[in-house]
């Protein structure tokens, strides 16, 4: 079995096809992504830039295209219109490409730290639903290691910003200031309780629109703000300096006419921040006078959503440096089953020795039985242990599976046994 991921994201598809896979329940999908022949453990990530499914496969192609239709079947999509925007990591690319989305290296805003925190939510969900085992329990907790690991160590840590941050710091730019102004924010969940945190901080006067009263007041409460029903919306658009909408909806919430509608005859000044994907509003609401309109594809356009080349480039050497150790554990433990298995191939010879003997020399005392049985497990374990220890150290070398291969040819170990071992290595099961 070997690790593989899949994904999509702003680097790979158009805003319009991210739009549609995004709709895809990842709860929803996650055990039908598990059913493939191909296909062991996985872990669907999702955010508002990409989806991305981590996975054990035993077959690369049939595994891609297993993936490529349940993804497609959810999206809406064909096959083929799905599978161009698409982009495949197999072993230790997939893991590097772990360690650089965990780390903030693959965002839309470079460094954004929200990445950590969605993974981990991504691989508790996967724990839940019983997709997720000794594989990708060891990749996804050595993922966010590293990631917090580059955003303590770099320059990462202190100046990447999230894509809230981007979105809110250009609508206070827009206005002069975001202290004194009246920020709409359109849900509840992560991205929006972020917005409302930094909309508050700065001063500005926020309220919280949503379908579900409990948790709309709670959010409303801890930033000092204001609790609506989405019902009344509206009322609070005509009066609204910015507006930040972040829902999960499949459907636009705001349409130009919608919009042109609540604000009348008034001459506006509104500054837009759609964060949601799909899109919460309808782009055609910037050619309306005084609205201004700054989406997901227009954030990742600007230079604030980069940060230092040096930052970033300390930050690759960590990951690099990580995605080496990590495969350096795993091809150790891959060869660990052969080295037990060798080992215990010796005793059995050595037991099988030792009974001949007694049977040979039934004049020979208990102590010197013992003492000649304690002197050849010497000799066998001292010819042991150079080959076994540098079949370790080599196995993470290019090709160093192949030492391990020798060994079980040279000493003809039981296959069904190592197998076993490599399968099940302390008998821990999945999940």
């Amino acid at each position: 079995m070997s690790l593989l991921v899949m994904g999509i994201s702003h680097h790979s598809a158009p805003i319009e096809v991210l739009e549609q896979v995004a709709a895809i329940d990842a709860e929803e999908t996650l055990p039908v992504l598990g059913a493939g022949d191909a296909v062991g453990e996985v872990l669907l990530l999702s955010t508002c830039n990409r989806i991305e499914v981590y996975t054990e496969v035993s077959r690369f192609h049939a595994a891609v295209e297993s993936l490529t239709a349940v993804l497609a079947k959810h999206a809406g999509l064909a096959a083929d219109q799905l599978s161009k925007h698409l982009y495949v990591h197999y072993e230790d690319a997939a893991v590097r490409h772990a360690f650089r989305v965990a780390s903030g290296l693959d965002s839309m805003v470079v460094g954004d730290e929200q990445i950590l925190g969605q993974f981990r939510e991504a691989f508790k969900v996967a724990v839940d639903q019983g997709q997720a085992g000794r594989s990708l329990h060891e990749l996804a907790q050595n993922a966010l290691r590293v990631g917090k690991r580059v955003h303590s160590d770099t320059g990462i840590g202190r100046h990447g910003a999230s894509v809230v941050e981007v979105a809110l710091s250009e609508a206070g730019r827009h206005h002069g200031t975001l202290a004194g102004r009246r920020v709409v924010i359109i849900g509840s969940g992560a991205m929006s309780s972020l917005a409302a945190s930094v909309a508050s901080a700065a001063g500005a006067g926020v309220t919280i629109v949503g379908r579900t009263a409990a948790s709309v007041h709670r959010l409303a409460q801890a930033v000092n703000g204001h609790g609506v029903q989405l019902v009344d919306l509206d009322a609070h658009l005509r009066h609204a300096d910015v507006v930040v909408s972040a829902t999960g909806a499949t459907g636009l919430l705001i349409t130009k006419e919608h919009l042109q509608r609540v604000l009348g005859d008034d001459r506006p000044d509104v500054y837009v921040c759609d964060l949601a994907l799909p899109h919460d509003t309808d782009p055609r609401i910037a050619e309306i006078p005084g609205v201004q309109r700054l989406d997901l594809s227009g954030i990742a356009a600007l230079p604030q959503a980069q940060i230092a080349g040096e930052s970033v480039t300390t930050a690759e050497s960590i990951v690099l440096e990580a995605t080496a150790e990590f495969l350096q554990r795993q091809m150790g433990a891959k060869v660990e089953p052969v080295v037990v298995a060798l080992r215990s191939r010796a005793e059995a010879v050595v037991e099988e020795e030792l009974q001949r003997l007694r049977l040979r020399n039934p004049d020979l005392s208990e102590e010197q039985f013992a003492e000649i049985a304690r002197g050849m497990r010497r000799v066998v374990a001292t010819l042991l242990h150079t080959p076994t220890v540098r079949m370790k150290e080599l196995a993470g070398d290019p090709g160093g599976d192949r030492y391990a291969a020798a060994l079980h040819a040279l000493f003809d170990l039981d296959p069904a046994a190592v197998t076993a071992l490599t399968e099940n290595p302390g008998g821990s099961p999945r999940a």
